[in-house]
């Protein structure tokens, strides 16, 4: 492609909102522009890109049997009543008066299809696949197209007929999953998740470390352990259990409201205060019994009240259902509320919690003997520097920003939707379902976010639009014009794609700036120079190495680094 007749709009300036690397560049280097909040055009070298990222995941779908659909971003809202899905907040955008919905995902309408055609074991396994736009409700886009209203994913969806079918699909996904982001030269790293909305009962996330992720990961860097903060865990002790164990008493604690307040009052460890938090779950009061400054996890939390809706309780019904305020609460005698525990509370004594009422807590609290339990769950926020599960080494805390996400779904929509298929004996069973998810434009954004200098984008020669970027230096030099086109006549010609800066209108330093902003791997640069010599200027540019090669012989030094 020539650089003049290209529309590569590139810019000094940026938009005071894109704080990110990617967002600043994808901007500055002509590769997108904004619509709307969260709505993007991809230009010509962006969508360049993006296609290269696709072809890539394309390959590696159809390499473990997968069969690319293309399905309707518009689907009719009865799907998604049936499964569930229809009222999750910041999901769904709709049609208005039309009863139709903008897909943020396909669950819903690969399970039609299968309710049609999907009728016996013979039937499966089946792996079907698209790459295709979505819609999400997002009320806060930022981040560039990290956090977008509308996207391009590669979703795919596992059919099984046993649940040892389900787990070869989701291991084959995963092996799809690393080949793809390992071919398009981004550095990840694979952690336990949450399913969340999708629903199921496994998932993992296929990560990049970045300060500017929306993620945040528990990691450990001596044995590989990582987890998104929704389910990581970490070994910190549990609350001892003490030998005394004396009756419950009540103690008067004037205007102490907060857990470090109550630590200092009665001069004891925070390992011996059992924090109350009070949450509405789908309505109904829920008490749930932390560590002293432990941070609950309301991911965690859903989790363990299987899932639906919870928020913090407000002053005034907490108030109205216990007589006391926030800071006062605690699990003896509490009636009307569900109570539920952090694991590290298990078997502890000698707690202290609030009495129910204003300025008094309990002391000697046994969780055995005084407290009335659901059960003990894995509630807590881990923090960085406690000590890992798996080797006892300090866990450190990142963001992150997620690139792939796969889900072992089970039966929950080929039960909604009536998906069905006859087993060896003739018996009726649910289809096993697998649901896996790739952004395509975070590919991009990643390898962006990994690969940029103060100067521009550093493309890896798989994602990057053009490997080769031809500069002819001075365009009003015959020599120089002829052996810049004999150069990009040569390069095409067998094979190689090249952008060839011939503009006549513009200096070389803007060319030069043009180059690395745009960050083509190689770039080719042509001047008087160098032709007196009889020899060309290849230019690395992730390390700005320089190399004088003969005319001769650069076709064949291009297609030797190329093959690097």
């Amino acid at each position: 492609m020539r650089f003049s007749k290209a529309f590569i709009p590139t810019q000094k300036e940026i938009r005071a909102d894109a704080t990110i690397p990617s967002h600043q560049l994808m901007l500055r280097a002509g590769l997108m522009r904004q619509l709307t909040a969260g709505v993007y055009v991809y230009l010509p070298l962006g969508y360049k890109a993006m296609l290269k990222a696709m072809e890539i995941v394309r390959q590696e779908m159809n390499a473990i049997g997968g069969q690319e659909f293309h399905l309707p971003a518009l689907n009719p809202e009865s799907l998604w009543i049936q499964t569930g899905r229809r009222d999750i907040p910041n999901f769904i955008l709709s049609i208005k008066e039309r009863d139709l919905v903008l897909a943020p995902t396909h669950e819903e309408v690969i399970a039609w299809i299968a309710s049609l055609h999907i009728q016996s074991y013979k039937d499966l396994p089946q792996i079907w696949y698209q790459i295709q736009t979505k819609f999400r409700n997002e009320p806060r886009p930022r981040s560039g197209v990290l956090r977008g209203r509308q996207f391009i994913m590669k979703d795919s969806y596992s059919l099984d007929a046993s649940w040892e079918g389900l787990d070869k699909s989701y291991d084959l996904h995963a092996e799809a999953y690393r080949n793809s982001f390992t071919r398009c030269g981004i550095k990840f790293f694979v952690v336990g998740a949450s399913s969340g909305a999708m629903g199921g009962t496994g998932s993992q996330e296929f990560m990049v470390e970045s300060p500017f992720g929306e993620d945040t990961v528990a990691l450990c860097d001596q044995c590989g352990y990582a987890a998104n903060l929704e389910i990581a865990a970490s070994a910190l002790p549990k609350a001892p259990r003490r030998e005394e164990n004396g009756p419950v008493v009540e103690v008067h604690t004037p205007n102490v409201r907060t857990i470090d307040q109550l630590a200092e009052f009665l001069k004891v460890p925070h390992e011996r205060l059992a924090k109350s938090v009070v949450y509405r779950h789908n309505g109904s009061p829920v008490l749930i019994m932390m560590v002293g400054n432990d941070q609950l996890n309301e991911s965690k939390l859903l989790s363990a009240l299987g899932g639906g809706e919870a928020s913090p309780m407000n002053a005034e019904d907490l108030k109205g259902l216990t007589g006391a305020d926030g800071g006062s609460i605690g699990p003896v005698d509490l009636r009307g509320f569900r109570i539920i525990a952090d694991k590290r509370l298990e078997g502890a004594n000698g707690l202290i919690s609030g009495a129910n009422r204003n300025d008094y807590h309990l002391t000697n609290i046994d969780m055995q003997r005084d407290v009335t339990l659901e059960g003990y769950y894995d509630l807590r926020t881990v923090v960085a520097g406690e000590a890992c599960t798996k080797c006892s080494s300090a866990l450190k805390v990142s963001n992150a920003i997620e690139l792939g996400h796969i889900f072992k779904l089970g039966t929950k929509y080929s039960e909604a939707l009536n998906v069905s298929f006859l087993d060896e004996g003739g018996t009726a069973k649910p289809v096993i379902m697998g649901s896996y998810g790739i952004g395509i434009e975070r590919i991009v954004a990643c390898a962006i976010e990994q690969g940029h200098d103060a100067n521009g984008i550093v493309w890896d020669k798989a994602l990057a639009p053009y490997p080769v970027h031809v500069i002819a230096v001075n365009m009003n030099s015959k020599e120089v014009v002829l052996a810049a086109n004999q150069v990009y006549n040569s390069l095409t010609g067998a094979g190689i794609e090249a952008l060839f800066d011939d503009r006549a209108s513009v200096s070389p330093g803007f060319k030069f700036k043009d180059a690395d902003l745009l960050g083509m791997p190689f770039q080719v640069i042509v001047g008087e120079k160098g032709l007196k010599n009889g020899q060309f200027e290849i230019k690395r540019r992730k390390s700005g190495e320089r190399m004088m090669i003969a005319k001769e012989e650069l076709v064949a030094t291009v297609e030797g680094l190329l093959r690097e």
